[in-house]
């Protein structure tokens, strides 16, 4: 049997009943982040599973239709960020298709590499629209303390988004990870069918 396209968008049932399941999950890793004003976002969690389970195209759309719906019940400007949203998806569902749910050490590698791409992805958003910070208390006081020490604008941004997205997607992805590997076979078959995963 020829082994199925990573790319290939798998509409079936259990499928697109993840997507709604991810949202939530996503909604309630937000809320439960910012309650505690905790330094990380928590809100990927969700993506970052259905990625796991049914590939990047799943993924990616639960991500992009989160940040819109957030965007419209809640904070307007969440909704461009789906951009980066979808960026989660589409990568974690990638590294997961070539095997890099292998191990801890794996899935921790996964989370800096997905960290990075968030951050590179929603550093001009940020400058766009909050003056390059990320409305995250503790990336923006690394914010400030760049721009005061005299570092560009675009930098200071970067900074600001990476010493929160690194450390929130490598939280997200060894989460995500360890509920993953706690399901049953039978489960994840039920979203991934016959089709292989490679080993690194």
């Amino acid at each position: 049997m020829k082994k199925k396209s990573v790319w290939s968008l798998n509409l079936s049932t259990a499928a697109i009943a993840l997507v709604p399941t991810a949202i939530g999950i996503n909604y309630l890793g937000k809320l439960f982040a910012g309650v505690l004003k905790l330094p990380v976002w928590l809100d990927s969690i969700g993506t970052v599973l259905a990625s796991m389970l049914a590939g990047p195209i799943i993924g990616a759309l639960s991500g992009i239709i989160n940040n819109i719906i957030f965007g419209i019940t809640a904070d307007p400007i969440s909704t461009v960020y789906a951009i980066t949203s979808g960026a989660i998806g589409l990568s974690v569902g990638y590294m997961s298709y070539k095997g890099w749910l292998k191990n801890m050490k794996t899935a921790v590698l996964m989370g800096l590499i997905v960290g990075f791409i968030a951050a590179i992805i929603s550093t001009p958003l940020n400058i766009i629209f909050w003056g390059g910070q990320t409305g995250n208390v503790w990336g923006d006081t690394f914010y400030a303390y760049l721009v005061s020490s005299g570092f560009p604008v675009w930098l200071a941004s970067f900074g600001d988004s990476v010493v929160v997205d690194v450390p929130d997607k490598i939280v997200t992805v060894i989460f995500s990870y360890l509920i993953f590997k706690g399901l049953p076979n039978n489960f994840i078959s039920i979203f991934r069918g016959s089709e292989g995963i490679e080993e690194l």
